[in-house]
């Protein structure tokens, strides 16, 4: 089978119980796109998928558009090729947090932060938690975890750019995920 090897993040499905979207239909729904070689991995929204054409821009705005007309609503979804995904677990400047992966996480931003929006949030990073902006990815390192973590929650008010957070295990299974899709 031609084409790029992508992953989906999807932002804001299955939380709480509202948003529901079964990932056997999220399967399915990529298929009917067109894409093949689809695999979702855990309920909070990660499809693996290969296109025969489009960028990841394209791709993201094909997907959100079907994706509100289908189930109703808008899920911010960010899509990124293979080699993004190498790069984001390669860049790691927390490789000692990465055993734990409750305590390192990866956003994905739409887009890279300016100097003065990293330093806005900066200034509010006072606890124990550190993190490193590369590119369009924000690393988080949270020693007491996601959950504990109040300056966590500040991130998307605060850096005021979007984007969507996995924990390492996640990242690490996608990026094994999108591998093998790139073998077949």
């Amino acid at each position: 089978m031609s084409g790029k090897v992508f992953i989906a993040l999807f932002s804001g499905i299955n939380v709480g119980g509202n948003r529901i979207v079964k990932m056997a239909e999220l399967r399915s729904f990529f298929e009917d796109l067109g894409f093949s070689d689809v695999a979702t991995y855990v309920q909070s929204g990660n499809a693996v998928f290969r296109a025969g054409k489009g960028d990841a821009a394209a791709l993201t705005r094909q997907i959100e558009t079907a994706f509100e007309k289908k189930w109703g609503f808008h899920s911010r979804i960010m899509v990124r090729d293979l080699p993004w995904f190498e790069r984001l677990v390669s860049e790691n400047p927390y490789p000692e947090a990465a055993a734990d992966h409750t305590k390192l996480h990866a956003y994905a931003l739409e887009r890279e932060p300016t100097v003065d929006e990293v330093a806005r949030l900066a200034e509010k990073c006072t606890g124990p938690e550190r993190f490193e902006v590369k590119g369009d990815v924000l690393y988080l390192s949270a020693p007491d975890g996601l959950g504990k973590s109040v300056f966590a929650n500040l991130i998307p008010r605060v850096l005021k750019v979007p984007g969507t957070a996995r924990n390492w295990r996640s990242v690490l299974a996608l990026l094994e995920m999108a591998g093998q899709a790139g073998k077949t």
